[in-house]
């Protein structure tokens, strides 16, 4: 009886588990229509839901529509990879500039999310040892919104090529704000059926298994 009123039930349980599992990082697809405000709000609700230690809460969202915003942002994309397309060789090299790695001006939002690792919501609570669980709350924010976006059939794609402090100066973010995460979001055509960089052989993912060891950390074998 307790089990059934903590529990979600079967349904439940496994569009949750079905989210998890199809969600995608998603660089190409996007279709050019904005989404609805209230579906954008209830995507920054879902974010900003998310835990946060002490409850500080220290997420920022920045909707960004203009496109000669995001064009400008695209600017600081293509000189960000063209350096980091210089650090591979060969095959390898060839593989890499084949990748498709952002959505920016195909997507007709996008969205910086940053952190104010500074807030004094929640009074330092669970930060006096571990300041870092500020940004760490963030990312929480992040995945929830990108959870809720797959159920409701928006595409998310995280682009972190980008130059920093160039992005900030484009976006007026303080100094005391660190962003985070630059996504691309917007309905897509269509979802992949397993991540992008492992259909085109760039990476594999490893078993769960591998992952795990038991009351001390071990080397995966």
């Amino acid at each position: 009886m307790v089990e059934s009123l903590v529990a979600f039930d079967e349904r439940e349980r496994a569009a949750v588990y079905r989210a998890i599992a199809a969600r995608r990082d998603v660089r190409r697809g996007f279709i050019d229509r904005p989404l609805p405000d209230e579906l954008l709000e209830r995507l920054l609700a879902a974010a900003h839901c998310a835990p946060s230690v002490g409850l500080m809460q220290p997420s920022r969202f920045i909707v960004i529509r203009d496109l000669a915003t995001r064009t400008a942002v695209h600017g600081i994309f293509k000189e960000a990879n063209a350096c980091a397309a210089a650090t591979y060789t060969g095959e390898q090299g060839e593989q890499y500039a084949a990748l498709k790695l952002e959505g920016i001006l195909e997507a007709p939002q996008n969205l910086c999310i940053v952190c104010d690792t500074q807030n004094e919501r929640g009074h330092k609570l669970g930060r006096h040892t571990m300041p870092e669980t500020a940004v760490y709350s963030t990312v929480c924010a992040i995945q929830n919104l990108w959870l809720a976006a797959r159920a409701e059939g928006v595409g998310v794609g995280w682009v972190s090529i980008l130059d920093p402090v160039r992005l900030r100066a484009l976006l007026r973010i303080p100094d005391h704000i660190l962003p985070v995460a630059y996504l691309c979001i917007g309905y897509v055509d269509c979802f992949a059926s397993e991540p992008e960089l492992e259909r085109s052989g760039w990476e594999k993912r490893v078993p769960l298994q591998s992952a795990i060891c038991y009351d001390s950390y071990s080397e995966a074998t």
